[in-house]
């Protein structure tokens, strides 16, 4: 599919003021720290177009994880997705909720914030969140417009790298890469793992811009080539076109730390984010990606509180055993059905894993918590 192909192809996305266009128009409830996300999900439970995105952290961690946890809070609230957010703390967290609320404060986030300590306990959190939240719902300042390719931003991960992922799915969902690059938008890519174990090639993938910022990546897992993912065991015996043929052809424009912003206008960026799934995805949408691409050979069967993903398996019995949970199969399908896919979805048709309200959400570890 050539760029000139994609020209008129639009969808109905919520403009943002700083010039984004979502596909979703939520607002977030955002716990702070692991000891209020039972009370942002009470929240967001009782309020239409609300989402919490419940984590483990936020609470004794340390230096860099610390650093990275709020960067990566503060991030995902500036999704394009995102219309406002209620941060929730405890009180006494590392994290604090109103150190968070300021920043999005000063980014121009319409933000409410609460902290159970603060307003008298966990019934009346909830029921001031429940007002806070309802409060921002109602005041959204979104412009429905028409939004074309080049307002796409599309997250890709690979979460295996089974025969039928590298044969047929990431194949497909590169090409889809390339097409929505050619056509001005952008595409941001997880799997730390496949870079660290073919550093030559990830130094060559990147244009002279980002090779200082690749090497960055690498020197942070120099020593530790595999990880703990079952994508890591296997990448060492794969060449670098093998196991990045998901992310296209385009070279690397942009290379981000775990929990940092794109600032590309277009092309491609990789984040230093694993292939797990729910780890991988939280970058992803840190990353400012409106919507995501998860390559499973094992159909994985969840997605995200705040981006849609549709799933691709190259597995034809994957997809025979969760025909619910697989949107498309690459063996059946080309790349014109999965932009076509991506469109629908962008325009507010539900992914498989919307209808079935199933979502992790995840911030990878730097290091061991107290």
């Amino acid at each position: 599919m050539s760029s000139s192909s994609l020209s008129g192809r639009t969808f109905e996305g919520a403009a943002r003021e700083d010039g984004t266009v979502g596909v979703r128009d939520n607002v977030l409830v955002l716990p702070s720290v692991i000891c209020s996300h039972l009370v942002a999900e009470r929240i967001a439970a009782r309020v239409d177009d609300a989402v919490a995105t419940p984590h483990d952290h936020g609470c004794a961690q340390l230096g860099a994880d610390n650093e990275q946890t709020q960067r990566t809070l503060l991030s995902i609230a500036q999704n394009p997705n995102v219309a406002g957010t209620v941060v929730v703390g405890l009180g006494c967290e590392e994290v604090q909720s109103a150190e968070v609320a300021t920043a999005l404060e000063s980014r121009d986030v319409p933000v409410r914030e609460l902290s159970i300590q603060d307003v008298g306990g966990t019934d009346e959190c909830v029921e001031q969140g429940v007002e806070a939240a309802t409060e921002l719902v109602q005041s959204r300042h979104t412009t429905r417009t028409a939004a074309d390719i080049s307002d796409l931003t599309i997250g890709i991960v690979s979460s295996d790298l089974d025969a039928s992922t590298i044969e047929s799915a990431d194949p497909l969902v590169g090409r889809v890469a390339d097409d929505v690059i050619a056509a001005g938008g952008r595409v941001v890519v997880a799997g730390n793992e496949r870079l660290v174990a073919n550093p030559e090639d990830a130094r060559e993938a990147a244009t002279e811009d980002a090779r200082d910022s690749m090497g960055d990546l690498l020197d942070r897992h120099e020593g530790h080539p595999a990880r703990a993912t079952r994508v890591g065991q296997f990448t060492r015996n794969r060449s670098y076109e093998e196991v990045t043929r998901g992310w296209g052809s385009a070279p690397i424009s942009e290379v981000l730390s775990y929990g940092e912003r794109s600032t590309l206008s277009e092309g491609l960026t990789a984040v230093d984010a694993p292939s797990r799934f729910a780890e991988a995805t939280t970058a992803l949408a840190a990353a400012d990606a409106n919507v995501v691409v998860h390559v499973t050979g094992d159909g994985i069967p969840s997605g995200h509180p705040l981006v849609p993903v549709v799933k691709v398996t190259g597995d034809p019995g994957t997809a025979v055993a969760l025909p619910d949970d697989i949107d498309l199969l690459a063996r059946q399908a080309d790349s014109e059905q999965l932009l076509e896919r991506l469109l629908d979805v962008a325009n507010g048709e539900m992914c498989l894993a919307e209808e079935h309200s199933l979502t992790e959400f995840a911030i990878t570890r730097v290091g061991p918590s107290m």
